[in-house]
């Protein structure tokens, strides 16, 4: 169980950084106006928002990094939850109130992982 769970912590990791490259640096390019679905005009007035919303996406990728691979394993498991939690709140506020498909790509890896985590915190 631990492996499916540190491999679901990756994937939610790497989708983070994903995340961070998009809002970041190619929220005006022809990749981030179409996977956000929005015209030139609008990505442009909302660029540094856009920004900020990736860097908390890339402190959020940083802190799962920092639990699996920088931290003592008997710290990691609180970090997890820490992190995982955040990420699965993000996730649930941003499907309800930008696009249910956020509560999906984001929220629920997040839960899965949690659950694990707290599978594995109790076993």
């Amino acid at each position: 169980m631990k492996n499916l769970e540190q491999a679901l912590i990756v994937l939610v990791l790497v989708e983070h950084l994903y995340f961070l490259v998009l809002e970041m640096f190619l929220w005006q390019k022809p990749k981030g106006l179409r996977v956000f679905q929005m015209t030139s005009e609008f990505a442009k007035s909302t660029a540094v928002m856009a920004a900020n919303q990736g860097l908390y996406n890339g402190f959020l990728a940083m802190g799962l990094a920092w639990g699996l691979w920088f931290s003592p394993v008997e710290f990691s498991h609180s970090i997890f939850i820490f992190f995982l939690s955040c990420i699965f709140i993000a996730g649930i506020y941003g499907g309800y109130s930008v696009n249910r498909r956020i509560f999906f790509l984001q929220g629920v890896p997040a839960c899965l992982a949690l659950v694990l985590e707290f599978c594995s915190g109790v076993l």
